[in-house]
């Protein structure tokens, strides 16, 4: 089923900006086998950081109960997320289930370090889509950007495998933070072009407390799009659907397509339709929200699917969040911007 249809079947509940819920970020874990700065650094989250006990993970079980209400309140779109999601035992089970609700898109963003492996197990469980993380193609600036000293590589292989297996075209996420990996712009733009995938620009944001941001790291996706119209030029799209956060253009010579996601230049908060569930069961309304509503422990404490129903449409009812834009202000004004926010490991990206 499209989106546009089961945007047309389910009308669901909206927030207090008129922001419908569409979209479900599903955490299933916190972990993570790469340290990338911008997400994960090192002097954070070391060999002492304190992860998510698994026993407080929700069970595929708990997850796919949670989605179902989530759906009969309008979501169409669930996208598996961590950490790095493929390090959750057994994930492709947890796939299947999600598959036999009805109207969902399944999509699932990974680093690739273990998608060679399981593209296929996923792709014949029912998954749609995945978008796969890549910051850099030379072996050093990956390296260095990742932490953990993974090679290029074994990344392209996933992407590989996940063409393979009928999972394209595969989305390619590449964070972009000047003086580290700017330059290799135009290294991605050719290693995908003409290939079907598609590459989204992101500029580097202010997740979370402990990766630093500076603004003057940014990148801007003005910069990002004048690189490459430079050298193969663009032309913007229209959007899929209303709603989506990225800004599409295609190359004037019909090699592909790319995409920017300009969430600190242009905030585009007055169009999220997005909700996040953490891996262990908090509803967050917001990618730089502080607090979330705990779903867990209406699940566990025996509450019924109306209980847990009513707080999740309770908690996107009473959304106002509009971060980004309100980061915006702050700047013009010249204020600085000191709130604490959960951390992108925590609820995905």
């Amino acid at each position: 089923m499209c989106e546009h249809e089961c945007m047309d079947e389910m009308v669901g509940v909206v927030d207090r900006l008129g922001r419908p819920l569409r979209d479900l970020r599903i955490s299933v874990t916190d972990r993570c086998n790469f340290r990338c700065g911008y997400c994960m650094p090192r002097d954070a989250f070391g060999r002492d950081y304190q992860f998510v006990p698994r026993a407080q993970l929700l069970t595929f079980e708990e997850i796919v109960r949670v989605t179902r209400l989530f759906r009969a309140l309008g979501v169409n779109k669930v996208r598996v997320t961590g950490g790095e999601p493929l390090l959750r035992r057994d994930l492709p089970d947890l796939i299947a289930m999600l598959g036999d609700i009805d109207g969902l898109e399944l999509a699932l963003t990974t680093n690739g370090s273990l998608l060679a492996r399981f593209a296929e197990p996923l792709a014949r469980a029912g998954l749609d889509r995945v978008t796969v993380s890549l910051d850099s193609l030379d072996d050093e600036i990956f390296a260095s950007m990742n932490d953990v000293r993974f090679p290029v590589k074994q990344v392209l292989e996933g992407i590989a495998a996940a063409d393979a297996a009928g999972l394209a075209p595969v989305k390619i996420n590449t964070v972009i933070k000047r003086g580290v990996n700017d330059r290799g712009i135009l290294d991605i733009v050719r290693r995908f072009r003409g290939t079907g995938h598609i590459v989204r620009f992101i500029e580097y944001m202010d997740v979370g407390t402990t990766n630093g941001w500076r603004r003057e790291d940014v990148v801007s996706a003005e910069e990002i799009l004048g690189a490459i119209d430079g050298v193969y030029p663009l032309e913007a799209l229209p959007p899929n659907y209303p709603g989506e956060v990225v800004s599409r253009y295609r190359y004037v010579d019909g090699t592909g397509e790319i995409g920017v996601i300009p969430s600190v230049t242009k905030p585009f908060c007055r169009a999220c339709t997005r909700a996040r569930l953490s891996a262990e069961g908090e509803l967050f309304t917001c990618l730089f929200a502080s607090n979330g509503r705990d779903l867990r422990s209406i699940i566990r404490g025996g509450g019924g699917d109306e209980e847990l129903a009513d707080a999740i449409a309770g908690a996107w009812k009473r959304r106002s969040d509009r971060y980004s834009e309100v980061r915006a202000l702050e700047a013009e004004r010249g204020e600085g911007n000191a709130r604490r926010k959960v951390e992108m490991s925590y609820i995905g990206g």
